[in-house]
């Protein structure tokens, strides 16, 4: 069972910026995909963004061109910049290893605690 801790969430107003940390116990590099979920009460979990192996990114419509996700397999930690924030954004953001570009195909860790990110009109 991978163990994440997931840190840089807060309070921040609309149009701000925020940098996710996904710290990873075990070598993130044998796992293809990394990704970054977010999920608000009542509604299931969404995938956002991930990153594979050779750096390419995928993002939900939703984030593109105001989030980049990325990877340093030498730290075993994976990123999420966050930029021009909505209050739509705020959510709980957890990351794990998806099993592949289908989010359907599932993740293969349990989930960790998540980072709150709060977006204030």
């Amino acid at each position: 069972q991978g163990q994440f801790l997931e840190s840089g969430g807060g309070l921040v107003q609309a149009g701000g910026s925020l940098r996710l940390s996904c710290s990873v116990s075990r070598s993130t590099n044998r796992f293809k995909y990394w990704g970054w979920y977010r999920q608000t009460p009542g509604k299931e979990r969404e995938l956002v963004a991930h990153v594979d192996k050779e750096g390419t990114e995928n993002y939900a419509d939703s984030v593109k061109g105001r989030f980049t996700i990325s990877r340093d397999d030498a730290r075993n930690t994976i990123y999420l910049q966050l930029n021009s924030l909505e209050p739509g954004d705020t959510a709980v953001y957890y990351c794990n290893s998806p099993r592949g570009v289908d989010a359907a195909q599932g993740v293969w860790f349990g989930w960790g605690q998540g980072t709150q990110v709060t977006v204030s009109s």
